[in-house]
């Protein structure tokens, strides 16, 4: 019993210091950021962040790894929608990351974004946890629909890649401050997944 309520310790005081740290890197930067602003703003002494964390960058990978927990969470649900209904799935599978990306402020995402450029860990750390299992996932599911003739047979991986990259470059688009985005975010799973199966200038299925 003391054991299973010292761990409910670690991982309550673990996302107090997680959460103060979004707060902070969100509003000044990760750079700018000390472990003393990171402790102030989570009510704690300095050297109890070190208890937790090594740095700034394993907070941040921390940060990354709790964002990315939502997103197969999300996932998840996503893969017990009707296999057959196309145009269901993807609204459904577009609209998980789009709305966590809200939820968790788009400032931090422009931070994890500016480090991941510089900082492999990071970007090795996406790229095998989040990005690839999700192309997977998706491959999966576009072979079975090729094999029903649901969809066209295309070259499937670059499809998703490109679909995968017009994501993000809107995701990036947003952060730069594109008023039409800020004020039709919501709207894009249908946009996009009406894009894909429908083409531009032709008539809704």
């Amino acid at each position: 019993m003391k054991d299973a309520l010292q761990q409910q310790f670690v991982v309550a005081r673990r996302n107090q210091i997680l959460d103060a740290a979004a707060r902070v890197f969100a509003e000044k930067g990760f750079h700018p950021t000390t472990i003393r602003d990171i402790a102030r703003a989570a009510g704690l002494a300095d050297g109890t962040i070190y208890n937790y964390f090594d740095n700034k960058t394993a907070l941040l990978l921390a940060i990354f790894e709790r964002m990315k927990e939502a997103v197969q969470q999300d996932a998840a649900v996503t893969l017990l929608t009707d296999t057959t209904d196309v145009r269901g799935f993807l609204k459904t599978y577009l609209r998980h990351p789009l709305s966590i990306l809200k939820q968790d402020n788009f400032a931090l995402f422009r931070i994890i974004v500016s480090e991941m450029m510089v900082n492999s860990e990071l970007r090795t750390l996406y790229y095998q946890q989040v990005l690839e299992p999700t192309l997977s996932l998706m491959e999966t599911r576009f072979q079975q629909w090729a094999d029903q003739r649901l969809i066209q047979p295309t070259n499937i991986g670059l499809t998703l890649r490109v679909l995968s990259s017009l994501m993000l470059g809107l995701m990036v688009q947003h952060v730069m401050g594109d008023p039409t985005l800020e004020a039709q975010w919501e709207t894009l799973p249908d946009f996009i997944t009406d894009l894909l199966l429908d083409g531009v200038g032709n008539e809704p299925s």
